[in-house]
Protein backbone atom coordinates (compact mmCIF):
# COMPACT_ATOMS: atom_id res chain seq x y z
CA UNK A 1 0.00 0.00 0.00
CA UNK A 2 1.07 3.60 -0.56
CA UNK A 3 2.38 5.84 2.20
CA UNK A 4 -0.70 6.83 4.21
CA UNK A 5 0.14 10.53 4.41
CA UNK A 6 0.36 10.79 0.62
CA UNK A 7 -2.87 8.90 0.09
CA UNK A 8 -5.73 11.08 -1.11
CA UNK A 9 -8.92 11.09 0.93
CA UNK A 10 -11.00 9.63 -1.90
CA UNK A 11 -8.47 6.86 -2.52
CA UNK A 12 -8.38 5.99 1.18
CA UNK A 13 -12.17 6.00 1.38
CA UNK A 14 -12.47 3.75 -1.69
CA UNK A 15 -9.97 1.30 -0.21
CA UNK A 16 -11.82 1.37 3.08
CA UNK A 17 -15.06 0.50 1.27
CA UNK A 18 -13.28 -2.42 -0.42
CA UNK A 19 -12.04 -3.66 2.95
CA UNK A 20 -15.50 -3.43 4.51
CA UNK A 21 -17.04 -5.30 1.59
CA UNK A 22 -14.37 -7.99 1.84
CA UNK A 23 -14.85 -8.40 5.59
CA UNK A 24 -18.64 -8.46 5.23
CA UNK A 25 -18.46 -11.11 2.52
CA UNK A 26 -16.45 -13.33 4.81
CA UNK A 27 -12.75 -13.93 5.00
CA UNK A 28 -11.56 -17.52 5.16
CA UNK A 29 -8.37 -16.85 7.11
CA UNK A 30 -8.16 -15.15 10.47
CA UNK A 31 -4.76 -13.63 9.63
CA UNK A 32 -6.19 -12.00 6.49
CA UNK A 33 -9.15 -10.63 8.45
CA UNK A 34 -6.84 -9.13 11.06
CA UNK A 35 -4.62 -7.54 8.39
CA UNK A 36 -7.64 -6.05 6.65
CA UNK A 37 -9.00 -4.78 9.96
CA UNK A 38 -5.64 -3.16 10.81
CA UNK A 39 -5.42 -1.52 7.39
CA UNK A 40 -9.00 -0.31 7.72
CA UNK A 41 -8.27 1.18 11.13
CA UNK A 42 -5.30 3.10 9.73
CA UNK A 43 -7.41 4.35 6.83
CA UNK A 44 -10.16 5.52 9.19
CA UNK A 45 -7.61 7.51 11.19
CA UNK A 46 -6.20 9.01 7.99
CA UNK A 47 -9.65 10.01 6.72
CA UNK A 48 -10.61 11.52 10.07
CA UNK A 49 -7.37 13.52 10.16
CA UNK A 50 -7.86 14.80 6.62
CA UNK A 51 -11.47 15.80 7.40
CA UNK A 52 -10.37 17.58 10.57
CA UNK A 53 -7.65 19.42 8.62
CA UNK A 54 -10.16 20.54 6.00
CA UNK A 55 -12.64 21.62 8.67
CA UNK A 56 -9.92 23.70 10.34
CA UNK A 57 -9.04 25.36 7.02
CA UNK A 58 -12.69 26.17 6.34
CA UNK A 59 -13.10 27.67 9.81
CA UNK A 60 -9.99 29.83 9.31
CA UNK A 61 -11.24 31.02 5.93
CA UNK A 62 -14.68 31.77 7.38
CA UNK A 63 -13.16 33.73 10.28
CA UNK A 64 -10.91 35.62 7.89
CA UNK A 65 -13.85 36.47 5.62
CA UNK A 66 -15.93 37.56 8.61
CA UNK A 67 -13.09 39.75 9.90
CA UNK A 68 -12.71 41.34 6.45
CA UNK A 69 -16.42 42.12 6.33
CA UNK A 70 -16.32 43.65 9.80
CA UNK A 71 -13.41 45.96 8.93
CA UNK A 72 -14.44 46.87 5.38
CA UNK A 73 -15.40 50.58 5.44
CA UNK A 74 -17.04 50.33 2.02
CA UNK A 75 -19.43 47.64 3.16
CA UNK A 76 -23.07 48.76 3.12
CA UNK A 77 -24.77 48.85 6.48
CA UNK A 78 -27.87 46.69 6.79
Amino acid sequence: MMKNERLKFETALNRLEEIVARLESGVNELDEAVKLFEEGSRLIELCQKKLTDVETKIEKISRSDKASEDTDPDRDEV
